[in-house]
């Protein structure tokens, strides 16, 4: 099943919509370590909701953990460098879709590591989306190609 990575998210609020949006259509997160805020209930709580006892979390001590566990796995880097509009890949249903640091990305060593590098066509002068943001939309189409929505 296709399922989402943050990488060392910085802003609680963010990684609960995330966890929200994956509880609702039934995705793991994947949580890298560390995240720039302390994880609890009542850091996530506002944007998670009730979501959150039903979000499937997998929470990785660091990137090297994460990548022992995922090693069969693709793993698509959502980038503001990725050279591929998500529009026009093709995704399989084992993807592993990373969303960096909202602060920072990820590391030049995490960006050529990944499989593909993935991008959201957007107007020139705007710089990104928000992180939730771009998980729904890539993650909705992926899903879609992959005719997993439950």
């Amino acid at each position: 099943m296709v399922s989402l990575a943050l990488y060392q998210p910085d802003i609680p609020q963010n990684t609960g919509t995330i966890l929200r949006l994956g509880a609702c259509l039934g995705v793991t997160v994947h949580v890298i370590e560390p995240t720039g805020f302390i994880w609890s209930e009542k850091s996530l709580k506002r944007a998670g909701m009730d979501y959150l006892d039903q979000a499937d979390i997998v929470r990785h001590r660091s990137y090297e953990t994460f990548c022992g566990q995922i090693a069969k796995c693709r793993l698509i880097l959502l980038s503001t460098r990725g050279a591929t509009p998500y529009t026009e890949f093709l995704f399989q249903s084992d993807d592993v879709l990373m969303l960096g640091r909202e602060s920072a990305g990820v590391p030049d060593a995490v960006h050529e590591a990944a499989d593909a590098a993935i991008t959201i066509p957007m107007k020139p002068e705007a710089r990104s989306l928000n992180v939730a943001v771009s998980a729904a939309m890539v993650l909705g189409e992926a899903l879609r190609q992959c005719g997993r929505f439950p």
